[in-house]
């Protein structure tokens, strides 16, 4: 497998969590990944969909983030959705275990390599939506699309 054949710019997305959350507060952070779990995440082999972050013993975990077995990986394979510990400063940790409230979860919003070559995970403390929220949400974007349409037609 040759260096060409993994991707320069990776970019995932968890596109349902916008849609599922409202997103309050943004936080960059490192994760703990064994040898094919990075080179799957080179080939793009990612889904945040079902992912979500959990405190054990102060320190912060992703769980069900769905990492695809490497390819060319060996009995030395991963588990697939496995719990990763995540890297945060110690301020973060105490400002997230403050704000967990009632209603207020930390998901996993976006997955990247910075230009250093090291897999970040982007984490948002968010809170769930109601249904009506949800309509709101469709609404605003139908009418977005349609002044979009109208814009190209013009």
């Amino acid at each position: 497998m040759s260096k060409e054949s993994f991707k320069k710019n990776i970019n995932i997305n968890n596109r349902k969590a916008s849609f599922e959350y409202q997103l309050l507060q943004k936080y960059i952070v490192g994760i703990v990944l064994k040898g094919t779990e990075i080179k799957s995440i080179r080939l793009g082999k990612v889904s945040l969909g079902d992912g979500y972050c959990y405190f054990q013993d102060n320190e912060l975990w992703v769980k069900q983030m769905h990492i695809a077995p490497y390819k060319y990986g060996t009995i030395y394979n991963h588990e697939e959705t496995r719990a990763r510990k995540l890297l945060l400063k110690k301020n973060e940790i105490k400002k997230l275990l403050k704000t967990k409230e009632k209603g207020m979860t930390i998901i996993p919003t976006r997955l990247f390599i910075n230009e250093r070559g090291f897999a970040k995970l982007e984490i948002a403390l968010a809170k769930g939506k109601k249904l009506y929220d949800k309509r709101e949400s469709i609404k605003e974007k139908d009418i977005l699309r349609q002044n979009q349409k109208a814009f190209k037609n013009y």
